[in-house]
């Protein structure tokens, strides 16, 4: 068996019924990582997970089937706005301008891949122009917070060895907090041009868009001597999907339809812990302070 299929739920939302489903399916008994949480089952072919996922339709429980070979990741790259965050930080901007419809509208539009990123970004960031720069503080502050499992994901990873990078379209006023929040080893993402205190109304080229984190996955693995195969990427936008397409294990998280279609492996109901667990780790394996 060369494949190991994956299942996760929400913290002990993985019931017995959903277990004996995916059981009956594979043919082979449960091994558990997390009771309650997250279980796994040998299998030969990655076609069952489609087969798997029809069997437990209707349940809140994400299936998912990854080569068992070099299954933990030396390198996790992650994207910041709606994935380790709970927002998209420019359309809370936005919300202290009275301008959040617009702008979030034209960001959904992006995220969905049916806008370029790169002159979405600058639409957005020129209406943002004379807000007073004080306005970051006040979003972070009041609206940014770590995603479930955020944390555990990142620290988990970096205290078994693995290089982990915050990796976002957004805004490094932001990277550089949830970075340091979230225990992230380095952070990359646009500046903000700021005026006489107030905002410019554009951002330093060039932006760092969907290209952009493609190749900062692979400078990062080039840099610790590590192929492709070592890398996590997980995101949930479109402007995400290189990056993803590129990693040994790209992951969908809560994502657009178009991401979700596209990763090798997606989590539509569990928190980011899921990540570990498709990597093999067990509760034993946690970092949990």
């Amino acid at each position: 068996m060369n494949h190991t299929l994956v299942l996760t739920a929400a913290l002990a939302g993985l019931h017995d019924d959903a277990v004996e489903a995916a059981a009956k399916v594979t043919g082979s008994a449960p091994h558990w990582l997390s009771p309650g949480t997250a279980c796994e089952f040998a299998v030969a072919e990655p076609s069952i997970v489609s087969t798997v996922r029809d069997a437990l339709a209707g349940k809140r429980v994400d299936a998912n089937v990854v080569p068992t070979a070099r299954r933990r990741k030396r390198l996790l790259i992650a994207d910041m706005d709606s994935t380790i965050i709970g927002c998209e930080c420019i359309d809370e901007i936005a919300d202290f301008a009275g301008l959040k419809p617009q702008i979030a509208a034209i960001t959904e539009r992006s995220m969905r891949g049916e806008i370029p990123f790169e002159g979405a970004l600058r639409e957005r960031v020129a209406l943002l122009k004379g807000l007073p720069e004080s306005t970051l503080e006040r979003v972070f502050a009041e609206r940014v917070r770590l995603n479930e499992g955020a944390r555990l994901l990142v620290r988990t990873m970096a205290d078994h060895g693995a290089v982990t990078a915050l990796i976002s379209g957004g805004f490094t006023y932001f990277t550089s907090r949830v970075a340091e929040a979230a225990g992230f080893a380095t952070h990359q993402a646009n500046e903000l041009l700021v005026e006489a205190g107030a905002l410019a109304g554009r951002v330093r080229e060039p932006i760092l868009g969907r290209e952009a984190k493609r190749e900062a996955l692979l400078r990062l693995a080039r840099q610790h001597n590590m192929d492709a195969t070592d890398t996590l990427a997980i995101g949930d936008g479109a402007n995400d999907l290189a990056m993803i397409n590129e990693a040994g294990l790209g992951v969908a998280y809560h994502a657009k339809p178009v991401v979700a279609a596209a990763a090798h492996a997606r989590l539509d109901h569990s928190d980011l812990s899921a990540a570990l667990y498709l990597q093999g780790y067990r509760d034993t394996d946690l970092s949990l302070n």
